[in-house]
């Protein structure tokens, strides 16, 4: 029986990816960091494991725990939203070691049991590190490193008969939107420079949310696409995953900027 670690599996594409593989017949390692969630997952049947998935001692016993693997999904992340200078440094940390420092410290860990059955990395993008918009900026910054991590790694893995996929969502019925808008109100106050901008900050975070894929078709198409022979380098999935990245690679740079300028409420002066 193949065996799969998905990271981040309270809610959402990873509780979505861990019940579509474990339909599929893997055995599913489900890590999640909230002991309920934890339980949630042992009672529905997962391998489930209480993780901080930048935490490298805890890293180091799963793999002693696993083994070998043969499917690795890096999916735990979540949405900084707001002014890049409100959030300033401290949130842009915070950002990447969830979302991308994680990915190398997951990965790192578990090489030698992905190395033993020449499996597969997955890493869980975002079309949103394709096409930046403002008010996202740290998240769309996260992403982008995670797609230039995600290259590197498939080369430099590659002799070793280690694959990676990289995967960027479109909009998903998660709790994306919702965890985001949680973001964003930490940094929204009126000593904000960009306080006039309230709502507009407030209409980015909700913006993954504009008619959402539901998250079990998005996992199947991650589910089909690793079971293929040869999985593609690149997967998207989702609504809005080839208009977004097609709009940036075909529009204008400056026009491109005009148009997000203008729909989230940048257009004036302050």
């Amino acid at each position: 029986m193949p065996n799969v670690l998905i990271t981040g599996c309270s809610s959402g594409i990873g509780r979505a990816l861990a019940d579509a593989f474990k339909q599929a017949g893997f055995d599913v390692w489900a890590s999640a960091r909230r002991t309920d969630d934890v339980t949630a997952l042992r009672a529905a049947g997962f391998n489930a494991v209480q993780l901080d998935v930048n935490d490298s001692a805890a890293l180091a016993q799963l793999a002693g725990q696993i083994g070998e693997l043969d499917v690795l999904i890096n999916n735990a992340g979540y949405g900084a939203m707001g002014p890049l200078l409100d959030g300033g440094t401290q949130a842009m940390q915070q950002q990447f070691e969830t979302n991308v420092f994680s990915v190398v410290g997951v990965t790192q860990a578990l090489f030698p049991a992905l190395r033993r059955r020449k499996g597969l990395v997955v890493n869980i993008g975002s079309v949103s590190g394709v096409l930046v918009t403002p008010f996202a900026g740290a998240y769309c910054a996260s992403k982008a490193a995670v797609h230039a991590l995600s290259d590197a790694l498939r080369m430099e893995l590659a002799p070793f008969g280690v694959r990676v996929m990289e995967v960027q969502p479109g909009a998903i019925d998660t709790s994306f939107a919702k965890n985001a808008g949680t973001q964003a109100e930490l940094l929204i106050n009126e000593k904000s420079p960009w306080w006039p901008l309230r709502e507009s900050i407030r209409a980015r975070a909700k913006a993954s949310q504009d008619r959402p894929t539901p998250a079990r078709d998005f996992a199947a198409d991650v589910l089909k696409a690793v079971q293929q022979t040869t999985p593609p380098r690149l997967l998207r999935s989702g609504n809005g995953c080839r208009a977004l990245p097609l709009m940036a690679a075909l529009l204008p740079k400056g026009l491109l900027e005009i148009v997000l300028k203008k729909r989230f409420g940048l257009s004036g002066q302050l």
